[in-house]
């Protein structure tokens, strides 16, 4: 989940103590919000980065304590293409101003806006495609050197990678736009460029908005298609979400409602998935993995109400669960004597 409290791309004490929070929680992996590849990549001034060789030191902090805690430390690398130089979240929303701090070069497949409230963007002319991959190079190779153990591509939600593979953003008429074929070409491209850059021992997924929910836009019956070759790139995992590509999407929102999403990716195109969207209740998540719907269930929302909902799960589905030793008496329901507490603090 996108924090917006970062300056210059820099994560800092809120980002240590949010994500070191859910690793002490009991999750098994905890991975970083959306971080941008480049400035100009950037949803926000306050969107984390790894664009920078300074950004290195303290995402190696957070993955070094995520992976003390016995979690895996994950990171999620992002373009927002022509969703960029927006104001945060909590404000109305907005394009950002060149004299406010935002940026001309918002880039996207075709000049075409999100919405009047979103910047017109530049159609990337190979120049411009070349330069986003070798952005993802070099952040991937960044995240391995903080210490990261799982990367991600962000290929949902509206942003770059999504934008070429949706044909209401994409209306290119070269040969990456039009056919399925032609507009999976770049966000192949960055996928086999992420993968080559990443530890060949370690995984990479891929978080893939499988629905615009909109007319004419992105299908579902597509995005099994583009699954098959994004398994035969070496991806180990779809991590399938849906929609954000167009403001007239219709979503009919409800408990696990992208459950069948993920259940229909992996068994059409034979790749490891993972299932998100209104997961919150633990028998849920057991379900969900237990019936082979999905290879794993990813929090977000949920994670922010309660950082320590795995423990907790855990304790619901009669699972062992390692709580941190500083924790482990309270969580055990232990009555300790204040005689005994005061000796051992002194």
């Amino acid at each position: 989940m996108c924090q917006y409290s970062s300056v210059d791309g820099f994560a800092d004490e809120w980002h240590l103590v949010h994500l070191g929070t859910r690793a002490v929680g009991g999750a098994g992996c905890v991975m970083t919000e959306a971080a941008a590849v480049s400035p100009e990549g950037r949803i926000t001034l306050g969107d984390l980065g790894i664009y920078e060789p300074e950004h290195v030191v303290e995402l190696a902090r957070i993955a070094r304590f995520i992976r003390g805690q016995g979690s895996v430390p994950a990171i999620q690398l992002a373009h927002a293409g022509r969703k960029a130089s927006m104001v945060a979240p909590w404000e109305e929303t907005r394009t950002l101003l060149p004299e406010e701090g935002g940026w001309e070069n918002v880039v996207a497949p075709s000049a075409v806006r999100y919405s009047e409230k979103y910047p017109m963007p530049q159609e990337l002319d190979c120049a411009g495609m070349d330069k986003v991959v070798a952005d993802f190079v070099q952040a991937t190779e960044m995240a391995a050197e903080a210490g990261f153990l799982l990367a991600e591509v962000h290929a949902a939600h509206g942003y770059l990678a999504h934008e070429f593979l949706s044909p209401l953003s994409n209306v290119r008429t070269d040969e990456y736009g039009g056919t399925l074929e032609n507009r999976a070409r770049f966000p192949l491209e960055i996928i086999r460029a992420v993968r080559g850059a990443f530890p060949e021992q370690l995984p990479v997924w891929v978080r893939l908005s499988v629905t615009d929910w909109v007319e004419g836009g992105l299908s579902v019956d597509e995005a099994v298609s583009f699954a098959k070759l994004v398994k035969a790139e070496g991806i180990d995992l779809i991590d399938v979400s849906s929609g954000g590509n167009d403001p007239r999407q219709q979503i009919p929102i409800g408990a696990g409602y992208q459950v069948a999403f993920a259940d229909r990716i992996r068994r059409e195109a034979g790749i490891a998935t993972g299932a998100v969207g209104m997961i919150t209740d633990p028998a849920q998540a057991d379900q969900i993995v237990r019936t082979g719907q999905a290879d794993m269930v990813l929090l977000a929302r949920e994670l922010l109400r309660d950082p320590y909902w795995p423990l907790r799960a855990a304790d619901e589905l009669h699972q062992p669960a390692s709580w941190p030793k500083q924790y482990e008496r309270a969580a055990r329901g232990k009555v300790v004597r204040r005689e005994a507490l005061v000796h051992e603090e002194d």
